[in-house]
């Protein structure tokens, strides 16, 4: 039974699961709630196979009181090898049904509010693409970005995986969903406080310390760079970085809370918890 409102218990948060590989899936079979009242966010790229991610929802929506989710690029992917060859928005909205018939909330829901330490909070998991529009100074175009970032041999499989149909492109995609988003956010822009929940960072600013700059353009939209400020958000949950991390921006709580890939979490302090506690806080 979902709680929503539940009082009591934690809101958790876990990015970039990455289940098809074995160590990582390992990780996933191990997520436990400490009570019956914790909540998990979960900030995308569960997996490029839609059973691996289906079987994610299931586990993890048996175990927590309330599991809210939105898609990473990774989840969107259209693999040779998955048997679900859906591509684009149908992929998405096949994945939404999926999630519901597991009790996990999607972008397409009602946004549910934590009651817990730290609340009353709005939870609004948002499903916002990318656009180009974060890149380096020394592109003033995307053909040009695009053009740096091949001549680096820096290129996101995006590009031949992630299908935007049916729109022409994935900015189109991206538009479309900014519209919606914005829409759902001004209509509660008076309700309780907001966590937001979206798998690309809203901010170019964690893009600035990546090793590869080109790598930047994959990563987000300007045009959310003001939603922090403009709605009423004390924290922001994303991923796709894979660059675990705490900033804060205007007052506004940043958190990046991505599992990544093996040889990066081994790489990590072994004390670092793998779920993230968003609330209470501080940690």
């Amino acid at each position: 039974m979902r709680r929503i409102g539940a009082t009591g218990g934690r809101l958790l948060a876990i990015s970039d699961l990455h289940i098809t590989h074995p160590a990582n899936r390992r990780i996933v079979e191990t997520l436990r709630p400490q009570s019956e009242s914790d909540w998990l966010i979960l900030c995308g790229d569960v997996s490029e196979s839609v059973a691996d991610v289906e079987w994610a929802f299931n586990l993890l929506g048996e175990r927590f009181a309330t599991v809210v989710w939105t898609p990473g690029n990774h989840d969107l992917w259209t693999t040779p090898d998955d048997p679900v060859g859906l591509r684009g928005e149908q992929r998405y909205r096949h994945l939404v049904e999926l999630a519901r018939r597991a009790g996990v909330l999607t972008p397409e829901d009602a946004f549910p509010v934590w009651e817990g330490d730290g609340g009353p909070l709005t939870v609004a998991p948002i499903f916002v693409l990318y656009d180009y529009s974060f890149r380096s100074n020394l592109a003033a175009t995307k053909a040009e970005s695009l053009a740096l970032a091949y001549e680096a041999g820096v290129v996101c499989s995006d590009e031949f995986l992630l299908h935007p149909d049916p729109y022409a492109t994935r900015e189109q995609w991206c538009e479309a969903r900014i519209a919606y988003t914005e829409q759902r956010l001004e209509s509660c822009a008076t309700d309780a406080p907001m966590l937001l929940v979206n798998h690309f960072p809203l901010t170019d600013h964690p893009t600035r310390v990546l090793l590869h700059p080109e790598f930047a353009q994959w990563c987000g939209t300007t045009r959310s760079a003001d939603w922090h400020r403009r709605f009423n958000v004390t924290v922001v949950v994303y991923g796709h970085l894979h660059i675990p991390c705490t900033t804060w921006h205007d007052g506004v709580r940043f958190e990046e809370v991505s599992l990544g890939y093996p040889h990066e979490w081994h790489r990590r302090r072994p004390d670092r918890p793998v779920l993230r506690r968003m609330m209470p806080w501080p940690e």
